[in-house]
């Protein structure tokens, strides 16, 4: 009888379970029996482990052959235990020593020729194995970029079941040829991406500094909407929630595509988070092992619930929010998208995560993002706009309008009315706007003042901060929430908006510079907040 073990991880959404693969042998009639909760996928292992093994040029163990997949509780999919399973094996029949894999993690899918193939989600469970106490894993070697990124983990990244068997037993190691052609993709790498969420998933590409290279969009394309660029360099410092309102035409897409532009770069461990999500969703780009600029992510709005906040059968995967975490998200048209769907965006956006209860399983994705909605003043987008020939009844207007509940608007931070681009601004008479690494220095140094001032506290950002802490830890000046108490008795802020109001007043007084926020800063607050004019916002004066 010989026994051996070797370890792997499933991952459960984007985080990862250690699992423990023993190969069991047998006398017996030659079978492979494969128990611990596998799905469809995992069970057609068997046959994929059998011919790689065979056509490594190791002989296949005519015996009753166990493995089972510990723990049992756990469920487990994908191919990425292939590898595992094949050593486990191995060191079963001695053509391994069992005790040089007992401690590995070996991560990978195999072929039928022996070749190991790329899985997605290989950063975090690498992380999981490190966090586990392991220090030693095996992937394959198209991802080996993306595991050296855990630190004080020793990774070998392999081309086939015949290296890590001359590797394991102290061979010479052969050479594996690349086996597509000049200019040819390699079919490979296929396994890396779903099929469709490459390129369409809007992901802010590069590492570079802002205003490095071409391809970088910039504010100062944007003609005019001083007041929405003011807006936008708020939303950006404080991590605020912003809505766009306005007719067709006026930039609102165009300031949103910006908008990841001016946010600073991530930082370690944010970069280590969104490539962990990026990588399970199968949409991290092959050759980009770490994700440094933050995301941007723009569903279009016949997105479904579950392809929002996350879903789909069995293990539910990321959906739009967790893959706008540490970035944005933005929903053009918002009025267009479902009203369930633009509901279930509450929970995360308030809870910084979503939370997926499945059969399968309970999932904890994180979704701390940056919303942005776009949305046009009635069907036609003439409704605000004088003389422009609007035919739609009031009601239809407030029924389009209304589209957009009370709860999930009283969670938006800035609001505002974007108004066209006149003649003067759109040929560049009224002067060209600044450009984003202008903007890009002044959120990171308003930032930078919030960071300070939060050192040693739970929150990074204003948007962060419970209320509570603004009323009583960090009060602004005095007679600045004047007249913020006024529009509370009145009815047009809530208990909730009031305390968004002093969120904001904060970012604004960082990036004037103010040690705590003036009645100005409070008036640009409630003055974006409510979307009435108090000639506020012109005289802040930033991005003009």
């Amino acid at each position: 009888m010989g026994f051996a073990r070797a370890c792997s991880v499933a991952l459960v959404g984007v985080e990862g379970v250690v699992v423990e693969v023993q190969a069991d042998l047998e006398p017996g009639v030659a079978a492979f029996t494969l128990v611990g909760l596998p799905d469809k996928t995992l069970v057609e292992s068997r046959d994929r482990v059998r011919a790689a093994v065979v056509n490594s040029g190791a002989a296949w163990p005519q015996k009753k052959l166990t493995v089972g997949l510990s723990p049992a509780s756990v469920p487990k999919g994908g191919s990425g235990f292939d590898l595992a399973m094949a050593a486990a094996v191995l060191g079963a029949a001695e053509v391994v020593e069992p005790g040089a894999i007992a401690d590995l993690v070996l991560i990978g899918e195999l072929g039928l020729d022996g070749g190991v193939r790329p899985v997605r989600g290989i950063l975090p469970a690498v992380l999981a194995a490190a966090e586990a106490g392991y220090r030693q894993v095996v992937v394959p070697q198209q991802c080996a970029a993306e595991a050296m990124l855990v630190p004080d983990v020793s990774v070998l990244g392999v081309r086939s079941l015949r290296q890590l068997i001359a590797v394991l037993t102290d061979g010479e190691v052969p050479e594996e040829e690349d086996r597509p052609g000049v200019g040819r993709p390699d079919p490979i790498l296929a396994g890396l991406l779903v099929p469709g969420a490459g390129l369409g998933t809007g992901i802010a590409r590069g590492g570079g500094a802002v205003g490095d290279g071409p391809d970088i969009p910039d504010l100062a394309d944007v003609a005019g909407q001083y007041a929405a660029r003011r807006a936008l360099e708020v939303a950006a410092s404080g991590g605020h929630h912003l809505f766009l309102s306005g007719p067709p035409g006026a930039g609102k897409t165009m300031l949103a595509e910006r908008l990841p532009w001016i946010l600073p770069p991530l930082t370690r461990q944010d970069s280590l988070e969104v490539t962990a999500v990026h990588s399970v969703a199968g949409i991290l780009p092959p050759g980009e092992p770490l994700l440094a600029r933050p995301p941007y992510c723009a569903p279009h709005h016949s997105a479904t619930m579950q392809s929002l906040v996350g879903g789909g059968a069995g293990v539910p995967r990321p959906g739009a929010v967790s893959l706008a975490h540490r970035g944005v998200l933005f929903l053009d048209e918002a009025p267009e998208f479902g009203s369930k769907a633009l509901d279930a965006l509450r929970q995360p956006l308030e809870a910084g995560h979503v939370v997926i209860a499945r059969a399968a399983g309970v999932v904890r994705l994180p979704a701390r993002f940056l919303m942005v909605l776009a949305a046009n003043p009635c069907p036609c987008g003439r409704h605000t706009l004088q003389g422009a020939g609007c035919e739609c009844p009031a009601s239809v207007v407030r029924r389009y309008q209304a589209r957009l509940s009370g709860p999930l608007l009283d969670r938006v931070d800035l609001r505002v009315e974007v108004e066209p681009v006149t003649r003067s601004d759109l040929l560049g008479q009224g002067g060209r706007g600044e450009a984003t690494a202008v903007v890009a220095d002044r959120v990171r140094e308003a930032r930078d003042r919030a960071a300070a001032r939060l050192d040693g506290t739970p929150w990074r950002l204003n948007s962060e901060i419970p209320g509570h802490e603004l009323r009583t830890r960090w009060q602004a000046g005095p007679g600045a929430l004047a007249q913020a108490e006024r529009d509370l008795e009145r009815g047009l802020l809530t208990a909730r908006g009031l305390d968004r109001v002093l969120r904001v007043a904060w970012t604004v007084a960082d990036l004037r510079g103010n040690d705590r926020p003036d009645a100005l800063d409070v008036a640009v607050a409630l003055e974006l907040r409510t979307g009435i004019a108090r000639g506020a916002t012109a005289a802040m004066g930033a991005g003009s």
